[in-house]
């Protein structure tokens, strides 16, 4: 039986072309010489994509091999203007990324819901012979035909967006940790690769507040060079704010496990992606229910310095409001780093569809609201950020 679970179509897509203008002289009764009345033609349709949030694979797109738009209607007489053809409306997923199958190159990216990015556009319907009437030409004889369609094979992609992103090898805890602080229920089983697509929880956590997990099938040694499933599924942790690894302390030597396995995971991740680096990390030793207090304080000696360190186990719940909290910590660091770039009188609110807006006063007192790329903000050099006038204008606001 095929998975729900679908992450990558292959879908040949074209837009409708236009329709041909008329050619047409007007004979009727009591007007021989009515001059032309050829009417335009109508435009094609466009393939344009919309992100629906109501969505989270691309199943429904599984077996949709080809999206055509229709074309426009041809001019009429009367300076009848031809019917334009019906736009299509793909609905993806927020985080589906959007590549030319011919040359692997990117075309573009839906990140919120309800954004539209027009795919191919529709052609454009020719102009009737009345549109080319003068003065020394008065029965042009003449119409345009209407631009051609454009078809491309796309590959569509989607990568999670999430706020925390769960990386360890087979049987590290990942699924069991999952059910354990969200309502998700992955399948748990004591045997390598349990977890054959990715899962998604919603963490809830004090005042009413919540974040997202995901967990993706585990890593093994090798997986960037498509060793196990780790490569199919490596790109669902680039939409990830936070990275928690998860290593399993239960081993007969744990000193030394323990570090080994934090530090091929985090090859496996380089070697995928070296931005991935650049991201927040947090390591979870799992299992440590089997862990008495000494062996713990001395496993906290020999682990790395540069990573906040949580011992936990989700069976018991040991350690598991004290890892809620660095991972909050951790998500909301990313709010500072922004609220830095921004300017202290910023308004900043977490949310994984931020806008970033900025305001500009007016004489008559109304605000024009200009919007800005969140990224543009963070990613750029302290050279970069002095070119900016009033970073205090700006300031970040939820979506409606």
């Amino acid at each position: 039986m095929d998975s729900n679970f679908v992450d990558y179509v292959k879908i040949v897509c074209r837009s409708g072309k236009g329709g041909k203008g008329s050619m047409h002289l007007r004979h009727v009764k009591y007007q021989p010489n009515g001059g032309p009345d050829g009417g335009d033609g109508g435009r094609g349709g466009s393939i344009i994509l919309r992100g629906n949030h109501n969505y989270w694979t691309l199943l429904h797109l599984k077996y949709q091999r080809h999206i055509f738009a229709e074309h426009g209607g041809n001019g009429g007489r009367d300076k009848c203007h031809g019917t334009d053809g019906k736009d299509v409306y793909i609905d993806v997923p927020c985080g589906t990324v959007v590549y030319n199958a011919e040359n692997g190159k990117y075309v573009c990216d839906i990140s919120r819901d309800k954004q539209e990015i027009v795919l191919l556009k529709g052609g454009r319907g020719g102009l009737g012979n009345y549109q080319f009437r003068t003065a020394t030409n008065q029965a042009p004889r003449y119409a345009q035909p209407g631009e051609p369609m454009q078809e491309m094979t796309v590959i569509l992609e989607l990568k999670l967006l999430a706020d925390v992103g769960l990386v360890g090898f087979p049987n590290a805890g990942k699924s069991t940790l999952l059910s354990a602080l969200s309502n998700a229920r992955p399948k748990i089983a004591n045997y390598p690769f349990t977890t054959l697509e990715p899962s998604i929880g919603i963490v809830s956590y004090r005042d009413h507040q919540s974040f997202v997990m995901a967990d993706i099938p585990g890593i093994i040694e090798g997986a960037s060079e498509g060793r196990g499933l780790g490569l199919r599924f490596l790109r669902h942790i680039e939409r990830n704010s936070l990275l928690l690894f998860m290593v399993p302390g239960d081993s007969e030597d744990s000193r030394h496990d323990i570090k080994r396995d934090y530090d091929i995971l985090l090859n496996e991740i380089e070697r995928f992606n070296p931005e991935l680096l650049d991201k927040h990390r947090v390591l979870a030793v799992t299992k440590s229910d089997l862990l008495d207090d000494e062996l713990i304080g001395m496993l906290r000696e020999t682990l790395p310095d540069n990573v906040p360190v949580v011992f936990i186990s989700s069976v018991t719940g040991y350690g598991l409001d004290e890892l809620k909290d660095v991972l909050w910590k951790a998500l909301n660091s990313e709010s500072n780093k922004l609220q830095d770039a921004i300017g202290e009188d910023a308004i900043v609110h977490r949310d994984k569809d931020w806008q970033l807006f900025q305001s500009e006063q007016h004489a008559e007192g109304v605000d024009e609201i200009v919007t800005v790329d969140e990224e543009d903000i963070i990613d750029l050099d302290d050279d970069e950020m002095d070119d900016i006038d009033e970073l205090d204008d700006y300031e970040i606001v939820e979506p409606e």
